[in-house]
C-alpha cells in the first residue's frame, strides 16, 4: 500500500496539494484485483513524470494508469474501459446503449492523450524485449562456425559473427575552425601586396629603410610620413 508520502513524492510540486486521504485511498483501492491494484501503484508511481507534460487532473491520471495497466494484463480495450469505469461502463449497458455506442466510447478513450502519453513510457525496445532471440542466433551462429560440414557455412556464420559483434567504431567529430575569407580581407591582402612591391622598388631606387619605415599607406600606395598629419 502506497502512503499518502510515497504519492506526494512522486508527485510534481504543482500537484502534491491536491492529494487528499481520499485520493490515496483511490489509488490503493484502484483494482479489487491485488495483484492489478499492485501494477497500478507500480506504474502510478513510474509516470508521474507525464503530469509535468500537461494540465492534467490527478484524478483523471489514476483512471488513465489503471486502464493502461489492464492493458498491459493483456486485457482488450473494452475489458480495460470495463475495469478502470464500471460504474459508468454499467450506466451505459443500464441505458440500452448498443455494443458500437459502446465501443465508440471505448475507442475515444483510448485515444485520449493522457493514456497515449502513458502508453508511450510503457514501450519497451524491441532489442530489449528480444534480447533473448538475439542471443540465441549467436549461440547458433557459433554452432555453425565451429561444426558446420560446408566450408561455406562456417565462412558465413564467422563473417556475421564478426559483423555483428564488432567493437565500435570511435566518432570522432571533425570542427571547421578553418578563417572565412571576407571581401575585406581580400582587399587588405592587395592593399599589403601593392604596399610591399612599392617599398622593394624604393630600396631600389636607394631610399632609407628608416624612411620607408615612416611612410603610411593611403589607397594602396605609400606616402611620406612627413605628408601626413600628425597625431598626438
Amino acid at each position: 500500500m502506497l502512503t499518502e508520502e510515497d504519492i506526494k513524492s512522486s508527485l510534481p510540486a504543482q500537484v502534491r496539494t491536491t492529494v487528499s486521504p481520499e485520493f490515496v485511498a483511490m489509488v490503493n483501492n484502484a483494482s479489487t484485483d491485488p495483484e492489478a491494484a499492485k501494477l497500478i501503484r507500480e506504474n502510478f508511481i513510474s509516470y508521474t513524470r507525464i503530469l509535468k507534460e500537461g494540465r492534467f487532473k490527478t484524478d483523471d491520471y489514476i483512471h488513465a494508469i489503471a486502464y493502461v495497466s489492464y492493458k498491459l494484463m493483456g486485457y482488450s480495450n473494452r475489458e480495460s474501459y470495463q475495469r478502470t469505469f464500471p460504474a459508468r461502463y454499467t450506466a451505459l449497458v443500464a441505458r440500452g446503449c448498443t455494443n458500437k455506442d459502446i465501443s465508440a466510447y471505448v475507442g475515444a478513450y483510448n485515444k485520449n492523450k493522457l493514456v497515449n502519453l502513458i502508453l508511450e513510457q510503457t514501450l519497451v525496445p524491441m532489442w530489449v524485449l528480444n534480447q533473448d532471440a538475439y542471443q540465441k542466433a549467436i549461440n547458433t551462429q557459433v554452432t555453425l562456425m565451429d561444426t558446420a560440414r560446408s566450408e561455406k557455412v562456417r565462412s558465413d556464420a564467422a563473417n556475421s559473427l564478426l559483423t555483428h559483434l564488432k567493437r565500435p567504431e570511435k566518432q570522432q567529430v571533425e570542427l571547421d575552425i578553418g578563417v572565412k575569407e571576407t571581401s575585406g580581407m581580400v582587399e587588405l591582402r592587395t592593399l599589403l601586396t601593392s604596399v610591399a612591391e612599392r617599398q622593394r622598388e624604393l630600396i631600389g631606387q636607394g631610399v632609407s629603410t628608416r624612411d620607408i619605415a615612416h611612410q603610411k599607406i593611403v589607397e594602396g600606395s605609400s606616402t611620406d610620413v612627413s605628408d601626413a598629419e600628425t597625431v598626438d
